[in-house]
């Protein structure tokens, strides 16, 4: 009685198939992306006077609005839209 060895090609033809997804999954694995900040944007990342002067003014605004004692002047009003809409 002859024995077959245990390299029968009929048993190991999905073998190279799954090493190769093994591989892939591993290549996928190791490959990550990286993100680099430039000198511009972490100087726009820090505080900015204006922008916290800015926002003291439209935060004392909400609550002058809040408490409906903000005054409106409507003479002063119009000719802000009327400087905005000739200077266009």
């Amino acid at each position: 009685m002859k024995i077959n060895p245990l390299n029968n090609p009929k048993i190991n033809a999905y073998k190279p198939q799954v090493q190769q997804q093994q591989q892939q999954t591993q290549s996928k694995n190791q490959a990550t992306d990286k993100v680099q900040i430039s000198e511009e944007a972490k100087q726009l990342q820090q505080s900015n006077p204006i922008v916290e002067a800015r926002q003291e003014k439209v935060e004392n605004l909400k609550q002058e609005v809040q408490k409906g004692t903000y005054q409106l002047d409507p003479k002063q009003t119009a000719e802000k839209m009327v400087e905005f809409w000739n200077g266009r």
